[in-house]
């Protein structure tokens, strides 16, 4: 049994993380919160023994043997070296950090201490996107040439907060979601993104010159073109993944989400036939590999290293909206 600590008192741990944790087994003895009354309200709330102010509290605490860290992303680098250093292992929101350097950092304090650093991309536990994987490895669209990835959404009011108007915190949708599509991309396609294009959009939630939708092109190394559509201002459309081959066509609908959902059809000569799917609990699937990794037995879901080419390509692409130029993607690993 993983024995966990919060470090950070957050949304995405109380509608998702918590139950999932404790879903596969897992118990959570502590959560840290900067302010002593939200913390303590949180661990009264959630049934968490301690409420810890101070990240050398949390990390220090004996009882404590891995990490889950979801404060804003300026944050994340510290904390996670901080836990590294003390011996916890590390599963971090995405993206890892705010610049690559800070993420490198990140994976080296962990190796340098035997721990596992995993990234938070819940996507690739996705079974409908484990399905496109599959189907692709087996040969059943030919070779991929294109994909396509539509996951503009509306940001409930209740996220809206920093994501929209600190951009010091990493706010705005590339950070945000466009990090997501990459680490999906890489996984679904098993090629890494190499250039970026795209342009960003100010369509009146963000603030302080964030951008609030964007729409882009990436170029992976394996040769595929992915069209990629992001925004919190969509209130109305669903998501979805395709990818197009020489001898057929994946589509996936309302695939882009946290919760296990969602189809995908394979088009072909022969028609169209819709994939069997393991709907199965992201996050549990995520915390199941964690646990596994941290017995020694494989890697985690997403490791840091895979969060450092989502960090990159989200870099790249902030770079290629501001700038107008095509960016090369160089993750540095």
């Amino acid at each position: 049994m993983t024995r966990w600590g919060l470090i950070g008192a957050s949304t995405i741990a109380h509608e998702w993380v918590i139950d999932a944790i404790r879903a596969v087994g897992g118990e959570i003895v502590s959560v840290m919160s900067t302010s002593a009354e939200r913390g303590a309200a949180y661990a009264r709330d959630h049934g968490i023994p301690k409420s810890v102010t101070t990240l050398v509290e949390l990390v220090g605490d004996p009882d404590v043997d891995a990490v889950y860290i979801s404060t804003t992303n300026e944050l994340h680098r510290d904390q996670a070296i901080a836990a590294a250093q003390a011996g916890k292992h590390v599963l971090c929101e995405k993206p890892l950090a705010m610049a690559l350097d800070d993420a490198r950092a990140m994976i080296e304090a962990a190796r340098a201490s035997g721990v596992v650093l995993a990234t938070n991309h819940h996507l690739r536990a996705a079974g409908t996107h484990r399905a496109m994987r599959e189907a692709i490895k087996a040969g059943r669209i030919g070779k991929p040439l294109s994909a396509r990835v539509f996951h503009a959404v509306y940001l409930p009011p209740h996220l809206q907060g920093w994501r929209l108007d600190k951009p010091e915190a990493g706010g705005g949708v590339i950070l945000d979601i466009t990090v997501h599509d990459t680490d999906t991309l890489r996984f679904v396609l098993d090629s890494d993104p190499v250039e970026a294009v795209a342009f960003s959009q100010a369509g009146g939630m963000g603030k302080a010159g964030l951008e609030d939708a964007v729409m882009g092109v990436l170029r992976f190394e394996n040769g595929v073109i992915a069209q990629f559509h992001d925004g919190f201002t969509t209130k109305f459309a669903e998501t979805g993944f395709e990818v197009h081959g020489t001898e057929g066509s994946l589509i996936g609908r309302n695939v882009m989400t946290q919760r296990p959902i969602g189809t995908v059809t394979l088009r072909n000569a022969d028609g169209e036939q819709e994939l069997p799917v393991d709907h199965s609990n992201l996050y549990e699937n995520t915390l199941n590999a964690f646990d596994a990794a941290i017995a020694g037995k494989g890697k985690p879901l997403c490791t840091g290293e895979d969060g450092i080419w989502s960090l990159a390509t989200g870099l790249a692409v902030i770079k290629a909206a501001v700038s107008g130029a095509s960016v090369k993607i160089e993750s540095g690993l």
